[in-house]
């Protein structure tokens, strides 16, 4: 396959636009809404924006990246994530949201929610400001002058409305009764996209209606819901479940919870920590089963020490200890994960036995669904943004292009100049 591209002011010419390559070869796509014609074949991009699939008989222009033995995807969206490279979302900086999105382009992200934790109002509302300011300036994500990394697409809480019963790695002291007056000065403050809470609180219906009202995707986590509290809450407008299994009851044939409402409503998207930690592969396996592709996001909740060394950190003004592969507090609760998503793709097909062809939804098509997202991103289609990742025969990440502009390039002998 090849992707190529043209300058932008001028719409009938193809040039080499895009991060410095005209095209791109592959071996397989997946994601495309119209297939390609013949076995040999290109897709044009015009303005950043996914264009129109090439006849075989065309000549690709160089130089063009050689995808040879590749699968081309849809850019990955983490849904989910608080830091990582040692910049977190609540430092309220845009240097720890630029070594984020730089980091995650390496492992195939083109775009982000950036996740705060439960924390004081004013740093919560400082890394709301600063998550706003750093998408204003950085607009289209890739500059002119070079690739930038993933896109912020928005802000997630995570909290500060949960359940006291549930608090899981958030810091307990400040965990709040739901507030309108508080969610508002948040909603004020910066494109808040999501909002995960416990819906049986006092005053999490009144909180949900304002969310959905604001277009605010609504997700039920740190949660001790009945299963008719869940449902309740589901009928109403809650349409994800934050990292299932974790932080919340376990199922049970009696009393199945917040956990048999998410595995059994098919309105519910699941979110997925598939690091082998914090879920075990049988129970990964389970969620595919009752989900499937489409309604499994996987996620990393990262924290600021993933793709840093193990030691110690922080995560809410908790201290937290990174070894063998896992975060916990100083009490051995688990506290968000230094998982990548392109590891988290390995480790669930790995589980459910998913080939790429049935798995590739869980890391794009999925999470632009479930945000409302998927005519722009989640599929590779004409008009779409030129959000793309590659992926060698194991599922490792080659190259990542963000807005049509390539953002990662794993090995340098793949930019080739010539004629394919």
């Amino acid at each position: 396959m090849n992707i190529m591209g043209n300058e932008a002011d001028r719409e009938d010419v193809e040039s080499p636009s895009i991060g410095g390559f005209a095209g791109l070869t592959a071996r397989t796509v997946f994601g495309a809404v119209t297939a390609p014609p013949g076995h040999s074949f290109a897709l044009t991009c015009r303005g950043g924006l996914v264009g129109r699939w090439q006849s075989d008989s065309e000549r690709l222009e160089a130089p063009f990246l050689d995808g040879s033995g590749c699968t081309l995807l849809p850019g990955f969206i983490d849904v989910h994530i608080h830091g990582s490279a040692g910049g977190d979302v609540m430092d309220a900086s845009p240097e720890s949201l630029e070594k984020m999105s730089r980091f995650l382009v390496r492992h195939g992200v083109t775009g982000f929610y950036a996740t705060t934790v439960t924390a004081s109002r004013p740093a919560t509302l400082a890394a709301v400001e600063n998550a706003a300011r750093y998408m204003e300036a950085s607009a289209a994500g890739n500059g002119e002058n070079g690739a930038a990394g993933a896109r912020v697409l928005g802000i997630h809480l995570e909290g500060p409305f949960l359940s006291p019963e549930f608090p899981g790695a958030q810091n307990p002291a400040f965990i709040r009764p739901a507030s309108l007056e508080a969610f508002e000065e948040l909603l004020a403050a910066g494109p808040v996209r999501m909002i995960t809470l416990a819906p049986e609180e006092p005053g999490a219906d009144a909180l949900i209606g304002m969310a959905l009202e604001a277009g605010v995707r609504v997700v039920l986590g740190h949660t001790a819901a009945t299963f008719e509290e869940a449902s309740t809450a589901i009928d109403a407008g809650v349409s994800q479940a934050a990292h299932t299994y974790n932080a919340m009851a376990g199922l049970h044939h009696r009393r199945p919870g917040a956990l048999g409402a998410t595995l059994s409503d098919d309105r519910v998207h699941a979110q997925l920590i598939a690091d082998g930690i914090h879920v075990h592969p049988a129970a990964m396996r389970i969620l595919g089963r009752c989900k499937g592709p489409t309604r499994t996001l996987l996620i990393s909740d990262a924290i600021g020490a993933a793709g840093m060394p193990e030691g110690r950190y922080e995560m809410g003004r908790l201290p937290v200890i990174v070894k063998d592969g896992a975060c916990r507090l100083e009490d051995g609760t688990l506290a968000g994960s230094v998982l990548t998503l392109d590891a988290a793709l390995r480790n669930f097909m790995s589980a459910t036995g998913w080939p790429l062809v049935q798995a590739w939804p869980t890391t794009s098509l999925s999470q632009a669904q479930a945000m409302g997202i998927d005519r722009e991103v989640g599929r590779i289609r004409r008009g779409a943004r030129a959000d793309l990742t590659l992926l060698d025969g194991k599922a490792q990440v080659v190259a990542t292009v963000v807005g049509g502009r390539l953002a990662y390039l794993r090995d340098s002998w793949r930019l080739r100049d010539g004629e394919s």
